[in-house]
Order: structure tokens, then sequence, then C-alpha cells
């Protein structure tokens, strides 16, 4: 009986090649486990068993006519439930958009599902993307799977949940502020977040434009790699993607990180990081450097404004993002309205979450008149000073490498009823979305029986530069697993 949960990319396509198992087989193990653990993690809304099924059956088919398979074909996925699927629900975790199911595909999931790999579902997440611990969801609650009294992280927590726990090989999020990478690092698996344009984001549900990121969960970084091959570069429907030569990243990992220079912002270790968060980054640095790594001291000053210019930023193109929801065009209407007004009025009042609600206020206020120059303008100012800071960084060093998030999963319910604290856990996460920079979120270790993740930040454009050192690090240290 083979242990799928803990196969990568290349183990099932080499065992498929090889008939060792089918895909059918495959698939059903990977449907059981969402079957035995869901019920208690909730890391899945929808779960796409019979489209699946027929998926597996087609690969076997396939297979047994003697033709090859791509290294993604008959690999189990999910979805964070921002991506557009094609005849199947799709809710961005919201009651607004319930019963919404798109008639087309987002470009990344068109591409994946062109490459071969077998949708199993969509995740759970903080509603549009709204939040640090998917406590923000019109649905249950993803909950840690090392500690079920923690929250798994936001906003895209469930998937995060799914990787780790083996429901899926890997799934796709969404990266505004740090919603890859923190549950990445609150759950114990990998999670990306290219360059801004790196990924199409045609038919993602968007949060905020010129901040959202498709990004990638995995148990490995080479997984990641493979994913991200497969997805990345130019679509003529995505006008923010630039002509940009994707690498072959899978290459990458064959590179040694000996002699690259890895820079340690001061920033990112001061006031507020969990002493136990401090610990498992520092040993972490410490092995970058006995893999032959040159660690330099950086300092990115404006860090300490990026919390405050991303949430007038963020809230203001959410303002205008959320105005489509209005109970006429999509999900469910307010039948018991008076006049078109009241419809508006009561069906954005029942369908949004209270977080989605207070940011579109926050944005709506920061964008007025009278206040667009003293807030926007001013936090747009603060975005290039933060830009400018990682590239001066990067004129010094090849990467740089941070704490992901300065705690380790709270408890559920800790700091809902205070926007600020779930604010701050975002804090060294939003530097690089405001940058457009890449980064990777690795295991490193563990603390209060937690995970712990290692964030690796990388120049515009240079994920196969942080993946390199990702697959380094992952080398010398192995992730646990939760039991």
């Amino acid at each position: 009986m083979h242990n799928f949960s803990t196969f990568s990319i290349q183990q099932i396509h080499k065992g498929l090649s090889a008939k060792r198992f089918s895909c059918v087989e495959l698939v059903e193990a990977y449907l059981q486990r969402v079957h035995e653990l869901d019920s208690k993690l909730n890391a899945f809304i929808t779960v796409t068993a019979e489209d699946a099924h027929e998926k597996a059956r087609a690969v076997d088919a396939k297979i047994a006519r003697g033709e090859q398979i791509g290294l993604l074909e008959g690999v189990p996925m999910s979805l964070k439930d921002l991506f557009c699927t094609k005849g199947v629900q799709t809710t961005a975790g919201s009651k607004i958009l319930e019963g919404f199911v798109p008639p087309y595909d987002a470009t990344s999931v068109a591409r994946l599902k062109s490459a071969g790999a077998v949708l199993l579902g969509k995740n759970t997440e903080d509603e549009f993307g709204h939040g640090a611990s998917s406590e923000n969801t019109g649905f249950s609650v993803p909950r840690n799977p090392w500690d079920t009294s923690r929250v798994a992280g936001g906003s895209s927590g469930g998937s995060a949940v799914a990787v780790t726990t083996g429901m899926a090989v890997f799934a796709l999020g969404t990266d505004t502020g740090g919603s890859v990478r923190q549950p990445a690092a609150l759950c114990g698996c990998v999670g990306l977040k290219p360059t801004y344009g790196r990924i199409s984001r045609y038919g993602v549900i968007a949060m905020a434009s010129s901040l959202d990121t498709v990004g990638i969960l995995a148990r490995s970084s080479q997984d990641i790699a493979v994913v991200l091959s497969t997805i990345a570069g130019k679509d003529p429907l995505d006008s923010t993607l630039p002509d940009v030569a994707v690498p072959d990243y899978l290459a990458v990992f064959k590179k040694s990180v000996r002699g690259m220079k890895v820079g340690i912002p001061e920033e990112y270790f001061g006031e507020g990081l969990e002493d136990g968060v401090r610990k498992r980054v520092e040993e972490a640095v410490r092995t970058l450097e006995s893999l032959g790594m040159i660690v330099k001291q950086v300092s990115l000053p404006h860090t300490k404004y990026g919390v405050a210019a991303y949430y007038i930023i963020c809230p203001s193109e959410v303002s205008a993002n959320m105005a489509r929801y209005d109970g006429i065009k999509y999900g469910p209407t307010a039948n018991d309205a008076r006049d078109l007004s009241e419809v508006y009025f009561r069906s954005r009042s029942r369908g949004f979450h209270p977080e989605v609600q207070r940011r579109i206020m926050i944005g709506t206020y920061a964008l007025s008149t009278g206040y667009y120059d003293a807030y926007y303008l001013k936090a747009q100012k603060i975005r290039t000073l933060v830009k400018q800071d990682f590239e001066e960084a990067f004129g010094e060093v090849d990467v740089l490498a941070a704490p992901v998030s300065p705690t380790v999963a709270f408890q559920l319910g800790e700091k809902s009823q205070d926007p600020l604290a779930m604010y701050m856990s975002d804090v060294f996460t939003i530097p690089a979305s405001l940058a457009g920079m890449p980064a990777v979120s690795v295991p490193c270790g563990m603390s209060d029986g937690l995970p712990v993740g290692l964030q690796i930040i990388g120049p515009q454009f240079g994920e196969e530069r942080i993946l390199t050192v990702a697959n380094a690090f992952e080398n010398f240290w192995k992730t646990p697993t939760p039991s």
C-alpha cells in the first residue's frame, strides 16, 4: 500500500509511468484522505470527486495506450476558491457569491488542466482574501493541522492545510500582502509568492489589483518549480504581464549556493518577534552560512511604514473591486427589498463579512475628496521608497532572509476582535508585496510544537534564485508532518 500523501510530483510521475499504481488508485487515495480529515480541518468548500475520477480514468487510458505522460499529468491539486473554474462553484469564500458557477477557467487553472493535473476541489479562505487567519470566511473556518485550536493562517489557509496534510499534492493560492507565505509558515509547507506579473491573474477574483499575485503551495520547492514552469509567462488576457522569458526552473536545483550573498534586514528582527521564531530563523541563517553563503547585514529603513501604507492602498483598491457585488449580477439577491437602493444595501450587508465591509469603508474614505492626497497619494510615495530599499539591498546581496510571521499560529478568535493586531501578522510579508518582489516561505523548525517559516526574498523575476536557496536549505533540513 502506497503512502501517496508524501509523494512528490516526480515520484507520482515515475510511479504512473512505470504502472506501479494507477491514476484512479492515486486520486481515490487523496479523495479518501479529504473525506477522513476535512471534517475536522475544514480545508475545502467544494470537492469535485466525480470530475476527478473522470480525469484519472482518462490518464490511465492514455498510459494503457502506451503514450507518454507529462510531469503534472494525473497529479491531484486543489485551488483557493478565488480561482474561476468552469462548471464548478466559485465563491471567493463569501456568501455573496454562493452558487456562482463560472463559464470559464482562470488562465493558471486552464494551463494546469492542459498539463493534466487533476482538480480535487476548492479551498476555504478569508472572504475575497481579506484576512490573515482564514477566520473571515462565509464557510467553516480551517484549522491548523498541528493544533486544531489554532488558525491555519490566511487568506490561503485552506490551501496550506490541504497541502500540509496530504489532501493535495499542491495548491494554488493568492498572495496580496502575505496570504500564501504566512499560512505556509504557520502550517509547515512551502509557499511561493512570485514577482507581480510573473503569473496571469486572468480569471482570479480581484481583491487589490496592484498587489494580487497568484502563488503556489507545495511540500517542496522542487514541486513548486514544476508548477511555476507550467503556469508562468505572458497571457494576452492579462495586460499586467511583461514580456519576460520563463526560465527552466527545474534546472536551478543543479546549482550551488556557495558564494551567494544573503542579506539579513535588521528591521525584521526587532520588537514584536517571538523569541522562538527568532531562534529558528537565526538557526536557519547559520545553516545557509554553513552551505557556503556569505551573510551580510542590510537595512530596509522604510519597512516600518509598510503596514500603514498597505492598509491605505489595499482597502482603496478593495473599495473599487467590491463595487461589482451588488446582489444583481452574482449570487443571492435581497428579495425583500422595496427598491433598487435597498437591494444593494441589504444584499451587501448580508453577503459581505464585517472585515470586507470595514475595508470598503476605509478605502472609500481614503479616496474621497479632500483625503486622497493626505492618505492614498502619500501611501503610494511610501510604496516607492519601500521598493527603492529593496533595489538598493539587491545591489549588495543576492537574496534576503527574514521571518515570515512574527509569531507561530495563534489561537482561533485571539485576534479576530482586534483588526490592528491581525494586520500586524503580515508585518514581515507586506514589504515584498508592496515592491512586487518574489518571496518564498520554507519551514525552518518548530517553536512550542508549531511550525516556523523562513522567508527568502529575491529581486524582481528572481524566482529561480530564491528557489535555488530554498532547495539547498530543504536538502539540509527536512520538514516534519503533522500526525
